[in-house]
């Protein structure tokens, strides 16, 4: 199976809308996926606000997108 980037760490589609529905673990991934990018001020903005509007973006773009929102370049 092609792992693909737009997922938390290449893993499938389901798994990866499974873990961001867990709030502690949207907030962890999306952190760490982050500062792996580089995308330091994207880290710090969900380490601050990842249980909030964050949270609720990466789950509407995980349904309808089929993608995790990157928050800076969705």
């Amino acid at each position: 199976m092609a792992k693909s980037k737009k997922d938390y760490f290449g893993l499938p589609w389901i798994v990866s809308l499974i873990l961001a529905i867990i709030p502690i673990t949207s907030w962890l991934f999306g952190f760490i996926i982050r500062f792996r990018e580089g995308k330091i001020v994207a880290g710090l903005i969900r380490l601050i606000f990842g249980f909030t509007v964050v949270w609720l973006l990466d789950l509407i773009f995980m349904i309808f997108g089929h993608k995790i929102c990157r928050l800076i370049n969705c």
